[in-house]
């Protein structure tokens, strides 16, 4: 399900709740995302495939696709709305 070009919600760390697209798989634990932080305030940053939830939705970007390409990409499908509105994340119990 996880793929280039999806589009994924961060369910971990500081930026957990915002949205991102996976640029490239790096292996079968990590993959490359991007928000681009322009848009979405996710910077270019490896991240473990368990800490990201895929949406429905995927764009069209080649393989390690710059910021700007994503952006283009963003724009041209009509999700700019949807990446700038942050997931409520839910609340974690800590012991």
């Amino acid at each position: 399900m996880i793929e280039v070009g999806r589009v994924c919600v961060k369910t971990m760390g500081r930026e957990a709740g915002r949205k991102c697209v996976v640029v490239d798989i790096i292996d079968e634990n990590f993959a490359l995302i991007t928000g681009p932080k322009s848009i979405s305030g996710v910077k270019r940053r490896r991240v473990n495939i368990k800490h990201i939830e895929p949406t429905p939705y995927k764009l069209d970007i080649s393989r390690g696709a710059s910021d700007d390409e994503v952006v283009k990409a963003i724009e041209k499908a009509g999700l700019k709305e949807v990446f700038e509105k942050p997931l409520k994340p839910e609340r974690r119990a800590v012991f």
